[in-house]
């Protein structure tokens, strides 16, 4: 059984410093200032991914546009992330692949960065919050147990150019410090029936987390109060509960904890059989409803339950060989399970899933209904912050 980690309460430490000056070119809006990130995360509601989209990588294209479109994307538009909120969602997150267009010595590109930001700005004039990451980014992450000099050069290049162009953004934008290649299995496997390697391996991604909140808060303007996201191991529930993973040491305390469920992975990763699993077609047996509050109960007593957030950065599953009412009961389930514990639930979404981004609208619209009625529900975390404050 897992101990839980215990707390010492400075996820919910608010510094109370007021900016002057809070609004970025794109946004006003200095509400999330005067939350901590517990409140930060409860106001989110519920959110969405802009996925498969400016984190396509992996190969050379000449063009932002090139990258952005490689997967199947049309090319994001002020409309697109407006029905977003008009779907009912509070948070978009942007997975980004920065290493696209980028000099050798690990400059981002300027037409990368600007796209970038130019989403970012119509997600906050649309009254949501935003979270931008570091996503799988063409798979340098896997090289950090084998040449890690190498790789947290490339990390630190990035994380200060970005907090630099990002400083003066309201505080409805939140950084995340990687996606979930935060694992290396040539250093410790879990399925190695050993524990050797696995203090290196959970000390590795601890000192990555805590390399980026160094940066982040040393950076000036808006950064010393900004809401951060720190990736668990792999993001898996269970290994992020584990007492191994570090917490890092934020003078700020306001961070919260990236966790992403694909549980059944059966029915959620696959739709047809694999060497490791066979598809599932249905999901919702008492079964499947016992294993999600597990998890859900796991993530609750080990971080909830001890003041430190929580936002399920992604769940979802694939829509392939599978009836509608199963995949609405799937991510229905996982959405309230996570969103009455008090967590941000995130879905995970690409072009031709879920979110049509050509009528702006969900293909099943029966999946947003129950998604509004799981926003009136009871959390079990009640928020602090009322307008008042601000």
């Amino acid at each position: 059984m897992y101990k839980k980690i215990i707390s010492v309460m400075t996820a919910l430490v608010l510094a109370m410093t007021i900016f002057a000056g809070c609004s970025s070119s794109s946004n006003s809006s200095t509400t999330s200032e005067d939350m901590s990130t517990m409140d930060f995360v409860l106001s989110m509601g519920l959110g969405i991914n802009l996925g498969n989209t400016m984190e396509c990588s992996g190969f050379t294209k000449e063009t932002v546009r090139e990258y952005e479109t490689a997967w199947g994307s049309p090319v994001i538009t002020e409309r697109i992330i407006q029905g977003y909120a008009d779907m009912g969602f509070g948070v978009v997150r942007i997975p980004v692949a920065w290493s696209n267009m980028m000099a050798e010595d690990y400059t981002i590109n300027a037409d990368y960065l600007a796209r970038v930001q130019e989403i970012v700005g119509w997600v906050l004039d649309a009254g949501m919050k935003c979270i931008v990451n570091i996503h799988w980014d063409g798979g340098w992450w896997e090289n950090f147990s084998t040449d890690k000099e190498t790789c947290m050069e490339k990390y630190k290049s990035i994380w200060t150019q970005l907090s630099e162009a990002f400083k003066d953004y309201s505080l409805d934008l939140m950084f995340e410090s990687l996606n979930e290649e935060g694992c290396w299995d040539d250093i410790w496997n879990r399925y190695g029936h050993s524990t050797e390697g696995k203090e290196e391996a959970y000390a590795l991604l601890g000192e990555i987390n805590q390399t980026f909140v160094d940066i982040v808060r040393a950076s000036g303007g808006n950064n010393e109060l900004r809401h951060l996201l720190i990736a668990g191991y792999a993001t898996d529930a269970e290994l992020t509960c584990d007492e191994m993973f570090v917490l890092p040491d934020d003078p700020a305390g306001r961070y919260a904890i990236s966790i992403h469920y694909y549980t059944p992975s059966t029915f959620a990763v696959i739709d047809e059989d694999a060497s490791w699993g066979e598809a599932r077609t249905t999901w919702g047996t008492d079964e499947d409803y016992y294993e999600l509050e597990k998890y859900m109960d796991l993530i609750y007593d080990t971080y909830i339950a001890n003041g430190i957030p929580v936002i399920i950065g992604e769940y979802g599953c694939t829509t392939s060989n599978k009836m509608p009412d199963q995949i609405r009961n799937y991510l229905t389930a996982v959405c309230e399970a996570a969103y009455v514990r008090g967590m941000c639930p995130v879905l995970w979404d690409t072009t031709g899933t879920h979110y049509d981004r050509s009528s702006c609208e969900f293909y099943d619209m029966e999946i947003i209904e129950a998604f509004d009625e799981i926003k009136t529900l009871d959390r079990m975390v009640e928020s602090t912050y009322t307008e008042e404050a601000a």
